[in-house]
């Protein structure tokens, strides 16, 4: 597509989007009376309209039904778990016995770490990114302090070559290679959270398993986002969150995917639950841990339903838009607000962070303003545009940024015409 750099063509394309309807599905906060233009899906996604009425279905069946409801009405919570299934399944790519919804992000890292994560004298090391989100850092260096390693030996961080800000896939292929014979882990985001790039998640874990590591990824960013293969591209494990684009909201249950090949395996260490334990037996109270088959033997604890619940309303939505249809039109999305950035500043002036190749990228633009990007954002916090705000993750001599990331659901190209005017008004 030709783009053009006018508010006429921004409306003409929200008017033959195919998508444009599920906008009226969303509560789009408000600033000063109009609608804000909310660029934060990579932060918190907006609210569905029907997650109230699929929370009170569940609210009403506690007040009328109390502790039956485990076992009565539409959605009986001794199951709860398992009707997000087959929504998680497409969001990722894999199996529906590969994924359960359970605990938050880090727990869920933590817990699978157990199982994926078990270093012996020769191989002990971990390869990840270098500025991952503090989450996982901290994960990882508890983990392999457990152990008793020190993480300055055991975690070899692969950073964007000098002068650069995208790390390229060949240096994590290097260096996978070069760890080889020591390598335990490899642990990576799908989606970097401050430069916004996708990484080649198929070629990271064909690598880390020819070197003889186990290979997991933090898909937070990405899930929701990007297609993903989880299942074919045989990843061993992965964990994410679902209020960012799944829309479940704030602090929303989490998602895990544990490959089938390694979910049958009732030897594999791991920290038990008993929710985790066969449903045949759990309520027979006995010692001895059954896992149940799939991620679903993982479980510690019964379903937090009502987060779950907002799942759901989540998942019916992105499930009736379907990825490949959100895929398109966020690449269309992502694609004008880069060309209208280019259009409008000079390098010197701003500068994108996150790759320009489309394959490389989700929704998310990462936006470098030398000097002033704290006060220009600021300015357009005044002006009713929601973006987000990072101080730099490399140290001293990078700029933060402001990540923008108009999402596919309730973003019009309207919305990121009149975004850049904002930001060259600012910039003045």
């Amino acid at each position: 597509m030709e783009f053009k750099n006018t508010l006429d063509f921004a409306k003409l394309i929200d008017a033959n989007d195919p998508l444009r309807s599920f906008r009226d599905e969303f509560h789009i906060p408000r600033h000063e009376g109009k609608e804000t233009l909310y660029f934060t899906g990579n932060s918190l996604g907006l609210q569905p309209k029907q997650t109230a009425s699929y929370l009170n279905e569940e609210l009403i069946l506690w007040k009328e039904r109390g502790v039956d409801g485990h076992f009565e009405g539409k959605r009986p919570w001794f199951h709860y778990h398992k009707f997000a299934k087959e929504g998680l399944a497409k969001i990722v790519g894999a199996l529906p016995e590969e994924v359960v919804p359970m605990n938050s992000l880090t727990t869920n890292l933590h817990l699978l770490m157990v199982s994926f994560y078990r270093p012996n004298k020769q191989r002990f090391k971990i390869i990840t990114e270098a500025g991952a989100f503090p989450s996982d850092q901290y994960a990882l260096e508890s983990q392999v302090r457990f152990h008793g390693f020190d993480p300055k030996d055991a975690i070899i961080e692969v950073a964007p070559r000098k002068g650069e800000t995208i790390l390229r896939t060949e240096n994590i292929v290097s260096a996978i290679e070069e760890n080889a014979k020591e390598l335990a882990l490899v642990l990576f985001s799908g989606v970097q959270y401050f430069t916004g790039q996708l990484f080649d998640i198929k070629t990271i874990t064909k690598t880390g398993h020819k070197a003889g590591a186990l290979v997991g990824f933090d898909l937070a960013h990405a899930a929701g986002n990007v297609p993903l293969h989880l299942h074919d591209h045989e990843v061993d494990f992965a964990v994410w969150c679902h209020y960012k684009y799944l829309n479940s909201g704030p602090g929303s249950v989490a998602g895990a995917f544990v490959h089938s090949k390694h979910g049958n395996n009732s030897e594999l260490p791991r920290f038990a639950g008993w929710w985790g334990h066969s449903e045949e037996e759990r309520f027979l109270m006995k010692k001895g841990f059954k896992p149940m088959q799939g991620a679903d033997g993982w479980q510690l604890s019964n379903a937090n339903v009502l987060t779950t619940t907002a799942l759901l309303a989540s998942l019916d939505v992105a499930d009736r838009a379907g990825m490949d249809r959100m895929r398109i039109k966020s690449e269309l999305l992502t694609g004008y607000l880069e060309f209208l950035l280019k259009e409008t500043f000079s390098e010197d002036k701003l500068k994108i962070l996150t790759p320009s190749i489309k394959e490389e990228r989700g929704c998310q633009l990462s936006i470098s303003l030398p000097g002033s990007g704290r006060a220009v954002f600021e300015k357009l916090l005044e002006n009713g545009v929601v973006a987000d705000w990072r101080e730099p993750n490399l140290g001293e001599g990078q700029a933060g940024v402001i990540r923008v990331a108009p999402t596919p659901l309730y973003n019009r190209f309207e919305d990121v015409y009149v975004f850049v005017q904002l930001l060259e008004k600012a910039m003045s």
